[in-house]
């Protein structure tokens, strides 16, 4: 396969992920459009985004809980 093949065939497969990442951009909007008042949305986006952040730590939870303690208390003054 020529080079220039090569690179069609990458960019139309690059072309096809990213309309599918925006499809998927839309459905979320949706999704949250459409809870918007049966959920307080960003309270939720905020949960999602922990519980994300958390499953990444592992075993750093507790260490992150205590800084995230001190934190909050100098934040809070």
């Amino acid at each position: 396969m020529a080079i220039k093949e090569t690179i069609e065939e990458f960019v139309e497969k690059l072309v096809i992920i990213e309309n599918e990442k925006k499809l998927l951009q839309e459905e979320q909007k949706n999704l949250f459009s459409e809870y918007k008042d049966r959920l307080d949305v960003k309270a939720v986006r905020a949960a999602v985004q922990i519980a994300k952040i958390k499953s990444r730590l592992g075993d750093s939870e507790a260490e992150m809980t205590n800084m995230l303690d001190t934190v909050e208390k100098k934040l809070t003054i």
